[in-house]
């Protein structure tokens, strides 16, 4: 873990250090501040009048032209690191919008990431992103079930928020901060309410939902409906984002959703991942070396979010059982049930991440947050 957050801080602190190479590279970098600098060479206090008006000594002319070049030299330095700082931001806006451009010309978020009735054909034979052999027939009831167009039209967000589920997010105080951001991201139908909302906010304007959680907590909602509606009310009117085209086993459990939300005039809507999307994003991740059976939801979700928002800020990843401070944490805030072995790469998207987080892509949250 230390060697984690070793690499954190070289990533971040590498283009500053290069800043301040080339603004003590002549050697002049004074050891008084710009302030005590600009102070001494225009003293407007009496004593520094009443030597205006004396003679001047050949030591007084001499430290005059000392506090001139002094002053100049400190002016100098401030113009370039105001220079400095512009070429940060600009290496940074330019690492931004060169990976927006590697993952829209790959897989495209913006027209892609849900499916629609825009990149779905009525008629059509949908290929599934993992059973990838079997196909499924869009009939026109399906057809209806999508939306006209992709749903996430306002994009590009201006400030978004990734909300993982990882146990650092316990006694962050970050739900603020998180409910301030302008979209909110959730993954897996986690708990909002009660006290955790100290930690991670209410606010959701996109969640995921994992078939096995209908099959397994609500009977494939058979006859838990009510309490999964009652469950899902402190969403608002998010969208519920089914992966219904993934496996050919979780079609129908996410059918199951969408009607229910129909049949009871939920306030959400359920949508689903478009498979291309997927399967492409899959095949961009694995050039860099994220070879998994299939991503993370959370992974999946902030990949998406670097195409649609301008700003991205990455909450909960931590998949580690201690803090920085070294601390035992749950693996989730809510409960301490582990993943699957061996279904994804977490640690190869984790190096993924940390590299989006130095290159200043994303924002990654490693402790508690700035409390008001």
């Amino acid at each position: 873990m230390r060697a984690v957050i070793a690499l954190i801080a070289m990533l971040s602190s590498l283009l500053l250090f290069l800043c301040l190479l080339w603004l003590t590279a002549d050697g002049s970098l004074s050891t008084r501040s710009w302030e005590e600098e600009t102070k001494s060479a225009t003293d407007i206090t009496p004593k520094g009048l009443r030597k205006l008006r004396s003679p001047l000594t050949s030591v007084q002319l001499a430290t005059q032209t000392e506090n001139r070049t002094t002053h100049k030299n400190a002016i100098y330095q401030l113009q370039l690191a105001s220079k400095c700082k512009e070429m940060q931001d600009y290496i940074w806006s330019s690492s931004i919008k060169k990976k927006r451009l590697e993952l829209a010309s790959c897989c495209d978020a913006v027209h892609n990431f849900i499916a629609s009735q825009n990149n779905t054909a009525l008629g059509s034979n949908m290929s599934y992103e993992v059973d990838n052999k079997k196909t499924l027939l869009i009939t026109e009831d399906i057809f209806r079930m999508l939306p006209e167009s992709p749903p996430l039209l306002d994009y590009p967000f201006k400030h978004c928020a990734v909300v993982g589920n990882g146990g650092i997010l316990k006694n962050s105080s970050c739900g603020a901060e998180i409910d301030k951001s302008d979209f909110v991201f959730r993954c897996n139908l986690p708990p909002t309410t009660g006290s955790v909302s100290k930690d991670v906010g209410n606010k959701t304007n996109l969640v995921t939902v994992n078939p096995s959680i209908i099959a397994q907590k609500y009977n494939k909602l058979n006859e838990k409906k009510v309490t999964f509606l009652e469950n899902i009310a402190s969403y608002g009117n998010a969208f519920l984002l089914l992966p219904a085209f993934s496996f050919k086993s979780n079609t129908a459990a996410s059918f199951k959703v969408y009607h229910t939300l129909q049949e009871f005039r939920a306030k959400q809507k359920a949508i689903f991942f478009h498979p291309r999307y997927l399967k492409s994003l899959a095949q961009f991740w694995r050039t860099k070396g994220v070879k998994a059976y299939r991503l993370s939801s959370g992974f999946m979700i902030a990949s998406a979010a670097i195409e649609l928002c301008e700003n991205v800020k990455l909450y909960g990843f931590w998949p580690f059982s201690k803090t920085t401070e070294e601390m035992p944490i749950s693996h989730h805030y809510y409960d301490n049930q582990l993943p699957k072995p061996g279904f994804h790469a977490m640690p190869k998207e984790y190096n993924q991440i940390l590299q989006l987080h130095g290159k200043g892509i994303v924002k990654l949250q490693f402790g508690k947050c700035d409390s008001d």
